[in-house]
């Protein structure tokens, strides 16, 4: 996980309780701990038998390092919700906490006493957060990161997604109702109810093919010839000079004259520039970019 800079401790004082299991919910409760949130998560008891290490999160399971990652300071205590000890230290913790994070299905917390109806009457300040994999009547239905980027259009062939982007932005959103919630608790005393759907986070990530900003010979959809992938010598290099300023000094770096924003959108524009690139190292492109003020990225071959 990436370190994160160190932070005003925006949220000092803010006790966070999270029910959370796999991914969205721990990465949201780092981040809430890293702006200065008490965090406790209560997790179930590790399977019988379980390896050192396993925990009752199936993420200690798939993968020991974010697990660990994501834990950091965080207080784990691993409780069955099922039985009477288990009940007793969950409202326990409730009487002390601010904001209430869940990852299960709204019939789960039914179950459990945990539905918004009866959480706000039994603690009218605090606040709920639910992380669902659907919004509404959908909450029920079964899903995953992947489904819910393939819903979207945000999968290609049968190639897996680079990163976890439904996860990892339903997260944000979960801190965003977070602090939604706190300062909501500060102006009306009252705790509020949130629901963060997966699938909508993967359709605002969606949100830019949807306005058609990625179509094929658009600007960023791979039309201007100054925000590209081009192969190089040794790797390939993503190269972003959209802006005319960035254009200009890509042109003059690769001994073009100035193109204007038109010419940028050409064909023979892009094959000067890509004939340019093909020339030259990852390392030689660097250096041309630290000299002349262009945002690229070089991706040598491994």
């Amino acid at each position: 996980m990436t370190t994160l800079a160190k932070t005003p401790q925006a949220l000092k004082g803010v006790h966070v309780l999270s029910l959370s299991l796999n991914l969205p919910g721990p990465a949201a409760l780092s981040r809430l701990k890293h702006m200065g949130a008490s965090c406790v998560k209560l997790e179930p008891p590790a399977p019988a038998n379980a390896p050192a290490g396993i925990t009752g999160d199936p993420m200690s399971a798939y993968s020991s390092t974010a697990y660990d990652a994501l834990h950091a300071g965080i207080r784990i205590e691993a409780v069955d919700l099922k039985t009477e000890a288990g009940q007793k230290t969950l409202q326990r913790e409730l009487a002390n906490t601010n904001v209430l994070l869940t990852s299960f299905r709204p019939s789960a917390l039914k179950k459990l006493g945990l539905d918004w109806a009866s959480l706000h009457q039994d603690y009218p300040a605090l606040s709920l957060v639910m992380i669902v994999g659907a919004p509404g009547a959908r909450a029920e239905a079964p899903g995953h990161d992947l489904t819910y980027l393939a819903e979207n259009d945000l999968v290609t062939g049968v190639d897996l997604p680079a990163t976890l982007y439904a996860d990892m932005t339903g997260a944000l959103l979960t801190v965003e109702a977070v602090l939604q919630a706190v300062l909501l608790q500060q102006q009306t005393k009252q705790g509020h109810h949130f629901e963060v759907a997966l699938s909508e986070a993967a359709a605002h990530l969606a949100l830019p093919r949807s306005w058609g900003l990625m179509l094929p010979g658009t600007p960023i959809g791979g039309g201007h010839a100054g925000y590209r992938l081009y192969p190089c010598l040794d790797g390939r290099v993503a190269v972003a000079a959209l802006e005319p300023h960035f254009a200009k000094s890509l042109c003059a770096a690769a001994g073009l004259a100035w193109c204007t924003p038109a010419m940028m959108m050409e064909a023979t524009t892009q094959q000067a520039i890509a004939g340019f690139v093909a020339q030259r190292s990852c390392r030689e492109l660097e250096q041309l970019a630290l000299a002349h003020d262009i945002p690229l990225h070089t991706l040598p071959q491994s």
